[in-house]
């Protein structure tokens, strides 16, 4: 099972992948900007075991996105992110079946709900978003989402993920 959540691969600002220097000033941005740069500022310093500075910046992100509603699908996948890293696994799993109400194929949806239901121990609900993650990956993969193209390296290995799981069971 992978570990923490992967920091995003596109969209991210060079203030906030570098770690250092003023962080920007988000006053001035719209609410999903600031929440999108909370963020980057987070998994990044996830990615970069910076615990300090991510377990500074996971409840002001999480708090922005909830001020951003309502979220697209993307913001959704964040927020569901956020709340996982931050050990918010219910609210994690929530967010994370919100996406997959509204896009019963959507790959990171099915993704965060399976990995949040690991998390929680519901391995059931988790075999039930991969089998549906494998089922529909190769045509689902294929569709031009914003959200798939800058999070590709996690769409990427999302089937293997599955895969691996569903092999366990």
């Amino acid at each position: 099972r992978p570990g923490p959540p992967p920091a995003p691969t596109a969209g991210t600002s060079p203030a906030a992948t570098a770690g250092t220097g003023t962080p920007p000033d988000i006053s001035q941005m719209s609410p999903i900007e600031a929440a999108d740069r909370l963020f980057n500022r987070v998994m990044t310093s996830v990615t970069a075991g910076d615990s300090t500075a991510a377990q500074q910046f996971l409840p002001m992100a999480i708090a922005a996105y909830n001020r951003a509603r309502p979220l697209n699908l993307d913001g959704l996948f964040h927020l569901s992110m956020l709340n996982r890293t931050a050990g918010n696994l219910e609210a994690a799993l929530d967010n994370a079946l919100e996406i997959v109400e509204a896009d019963p194929n959507h790959l990171l949806g099915l993704a965060a709900a399976a990995e949040a239901a690991i998390e929680l121990g519901e391995l059931d609900e988790a075999e039930t978003h991969y089998r549906q993650l494998a089922a529909v990956y190769d045509e689902e993969s294929q569709r031009p989402l914003e959200e798939y193209q800058m999070h590709s390296t996690i769409v990427d290995v999302l089937k293997q993920d599955a895969e691996r799981f569903l092999e366990s069971r």
